[in-house]
């Protein structure tokens, strides 16, 4: 399974799912799609989703994640990625190449007035759950490598600093006032 494979199976979930914007949802959606493919596309799925986490892992997202769900550790920020993927390709896309845009995301904007948190442990599992139900056996330990890339140290202030997020996420900051 390449990455275009994998977008259009969180694609398919996301069209199967009763609310999209459900990560849970699309995640166990995904799942089921996933397991009707052969092991050795499962397999290679895990590689390609840790892919995306690595690709997603910038200071300006964490920052976004941080005023979005106001606070965001390393656990947080991980579910955060993957509540993202669940959004799509699209979404995906947009918010890594400029983190400050998902505050056009519909989603965003109505978690903003109620108050919800955006995360989605259950995708980082969408790959293992699906081996294991297609298995009965557990993803081989050799089945992805991770390499995050540095951080950028230009984003390397405190997140909580709302004066320096307004200058940096404007739109996110004046969804997200102090």
């Amino acid at each position: 399974m390449n990455k275009q494979q994998f977008w259009e199976l969180i694609e398919a979930a996301r069209h199967q799912a009763s609310d999209p914007n459900d990560g849970e949802d699309v995640a166990r959606r995904a799942t089921s799609q996933l397991a009707t493919h052969p092991p050795e596309e499962i397999v290679a799925a895990e590689q390609v989703l840790w892919g995306l986490m690595a690709e997603s892992y910038t200071n300006p997202l964490w920052a976004a994640a941080y005023m979005i769900n106001g606070g965001c550790s390393d656990d947080g920020f991980d579910y955060f990625r993957g509540w993202l993927i669940a959004q799509g390709r699209e979404a995906f896309e947009r918010t890594v190449a400029d983190p400050d845009a998902l505050a056009e995301l519909p989603i965003v904007r109505a978690s903003a007035v109620d108050g919800l948190d955006l995360a989605c442990e259950e995708t980082l599992s969408i790959v293992w759950n699906a081996h294991l139900a297609a298995t009965g056996e557990q993803l081989p330990h050799d089945a992805f490598t991770i390499r995050y890339p540095e951080l950028d140290p230009a984003w390397n202030v405190a997140f909580d600093d709302h004066s320096e997020m307004t200058r940096r996420l404007p739109r996110l900051a004046a969804l997200y006032p102090e």
